[in-house]
């Protein structure tokens, strides 16, 4: 059996470790970088119960414990820890404080705390996704550079697709391009997935900044609030983000670039939430688009009427968390019919309308 998966971000690389592990030859098709868009880009933050109370549930409960296992099974470093993770506000001088984070200012308020080392983690997402892909080319796994331009469809079942004009056959076809998963739905009946634009920057901290990821509400002088997010990385880096924003999505991933302003607005917050963020060199200003879709959950299984095609993205902000068991799900349908760990009916891609292709044409 031959998969093709179009996309080689954390969801396709995860999707082709998971189908080597069975025995199943995986090509992962990407057109401009491994982890070159959202799967580089995110905040790589894990949390065990954050998404308990909806149908994501045992999709983030499975992951988590996944996450953790790959961490032990996979002889490679991505930066995964459990630890401490804190709410709070900056900006509200009346807020009370229970605890006393030392990297942060004086005038942000930690006011409770959200996760211990048994409910939150945290993994360097670009380098979790190259891990799955080197784990999975070990198993006999591919990663293809090329630019899908056509499934291939035969008698109502996908038997391959066009990469840059050149046909390559195979069993089954794969969308997990992300946000870019939207062009799909020129070849096969697909519900659009849009993309959110999130604005971030990484700080060279070194040992100034613990092991500590922290939620913030910021109230900026102005009265706008926001929330920001901070995590401090085991390659003595930090994470933050804050500033998101609905933007046209652009052909190629490596054309998404900051909105003006947005970049400067976010260090301007950094600078006065953290001392140790205030004197940190700052060695990536960057921006991505997550997938999202029209009802908030993923498309995750079979594509309707089309045999051998499947699709699974629209992960939004939990797509690193949820991606090894979206890929241990996907591969059990893909080989054995139907998941077995993970109920995917809540992701069921027929439950939305799809996109009309007409929407999409001159794209």
């Amino acid at each position: 059996m031959h998969v093709l998966i179009c996309g080689g971000g954390v969801i396709g690389a995860s999707i082709a470790y998971f189908l080597s592990c069975r025995g199943v030859k995986a090509t992962v098709i990407e057109s401009t970088g491994l982890a070159c868009a959202a799967s580089g880009k995110s905040g790589g933050f894990l949390a065990r119960d954050w998404c308990d109370g909806s149908p994501l549930a045992p999709l983030a409960r499975r992951s988590f414990a996944l996450h953790a296992e790959l961490a032990e099974r996979i002889a490679d470093d991505w930066g995964y820890r459990r630890l401490d993770t804190y709410g709070g506000f900056a900006g509200f001088p009346n807020r009370r404080g229970r605890h006393d984070l030392g990297w942060l200012s004086a005038d942000v308020t930690i006011s409770q705390t959200l996760g211990s080392p048994k409910t939150t983690a945290q993994v360097h997402p670009g380098q979790f996704t190259a891990a799955m892909m080197r784990a999975a080319e070990a198993q006999g796994a591919e990663l293809r550079l090329g630019r899908v331009t056509g499934i291939r469809v035969l008698a109502g079942r996908a038997v391959g697709a066009e990469v840059d004009g050149e046909v390559v056959n195979a069993d089954a076809v794969v969308i997990a391009m992300g946000p870019w998963s939207i062009l799909a739905a020129l070849w096969l009946p697909l519900p659009a997935v849009f993309g959110l634009k999130g604005h971030s920057l990484v700080f060279d901290t070194g040992a100034a900044v613990p092991g500590e990821a922290v939620f913030l509400e910021y109230r900026e002088r102005h009265g706008a609030v926001l929330s920001p997010e901070l995590f401090p990385r085991t390659d003595g880096t930090t994470y933050v983000c804050a500033i998101s924003s609905e933007e046209a999505l652009p052909i190629d991933p490596a054309q998404v670039a900051p909105d003006p302003g947005a970049i400067e607005r976010l260090e301007a917050i950094c600078g006065s939430i953290s001392p140790a963020l205030a004197s940190a060199p700052i060695v990536a200003r960057q921006a991505c688009f997550r997938p999202v879709t029209s009802d908030g959950l993923p498309l995750i299984g079979a594509v309707p009427g089309v045999a051998g095609a499947y699709v699974a993205t629209g992960h939004s902000v939990w797509g690193i968390l949820n991606a090894p068991a979206t890929g241990e799900a996907m591969a059990e349908l893909i080989v054995d019919g139907a998941a077995q760990t993970v109920d995917l009916s809540p992701f069921n891609p027929a439950r939305l309308r799809p996109l009309d292709p007409k929407r999409l044409r001159g794209v």
